[in-house]
């Protein structure tokens, strides 16, 4: 599978993870949400910012995968905490994250830009899709897009 990852443009998350500042994703819910069991070890992540370009300018690989059970709050922000090292939040962000009950952190390696991909949204997508092939979602495919969603 491959995974287009929606990043924060407001906190500079694309440059942190193009200069090696951040090498952690963080997604999480009051419930199991995608990407939670839906990404794995040596998968491809793409990297768009939410700034409206929609453009698709990085990619990395996946190094590691941790999905959580549910948990209390204060044993996300525990998790959080532990690992902000890597996942280089903001405070608002840290906000966002910390305290939600499950959570999927998803450790890259190989991180690099690439030469602009033009994403073609669609309605109903999340700020993370995950694909067969990131082709399907590029504009001027004859590919069809289909969500892959997470298992309930």
């Amino acid at each position: 599978m491959e995974h287009l990852v929606y990043c924060d443009a407001k906190a500079k998350v694309l440059n942190k993870i193009l200069n090696g500042t951040k090498t952690m994703i963080i997604r999480g819910a009051a419930g199991r949400k995608l990407p939670h069991g839906r990404v794995f070890e040596g998968e491809s992540l793409y990297f768009i910012e939410n700034n409206g370009d929609g453009l698709i300018k990085a990619k990395a690989v996946v190094k590691s995968v941790f999905n959580s059970e549910k948990m209390t709050e204060d044993e996300s922000k525990e998790v959080v905490a532990k690992n902000q090292d890597k996942l280089n939040l903001t405070e608002a962000q840290i906000k966002r994250w910390a305290g939600k009950k499950v959570l999927c952190l998803i450790e890259i390696k190989d991180a690099e830009a690439i030469e602009p991909l033009k994403f073609s949204r669609q309605n109903n997508m999340d700020d993370w899709i995950t694909v067969e092939s990131i082709s399907t979602v590029l504009e001027g495919s004859s590919e069809e897009y289909h969500s892959i969603r997470a298992k309930k």
